[in-house]
């Protein structure tokens, strides 16, 4: 019987960093595989421009319903709703 452990091996806690530019550099220089990434939470930036407004009629209880989604993920709801339409057009 073997020693060898099929868990997975936890890495080393994610330091802190004062400055964006301690970030940078550690983000350069580290080899991220040796740290412990599993309390990350993936994110999503949006750069794009809104250069259009659109109008939309929706029943109460499905804009209710968004609201609070979005309260969860800690967003607006008009986020979610763009995120929704992207995801459905991939």
């Amino acid at each position: 019987m073997s020693n060898v452990s099929n868990a997975p091996k936890k890495g080393k806690p994610f330091p802190v960093f004062e400055t964006d530019a301690d970030v940078g550099h550690f983000v350069d220089t580290a080899d991220l595989s040796d740290y412990d990434l599993s309390g990350f939470k993936p994110m999503r930036f949006e750069l794009e421009k809104k250069s259009k407004q659109i109008n939309l009629r929706m029943p109460a209880s499905l804009v209710d319903a968004i609201k609070a989604r979005a309260k969860e993920r800690n967003i607006p709801y008009q986020r979610l709703i763009r995120e929704a339409i992207e995801e459905s057009l991939r």
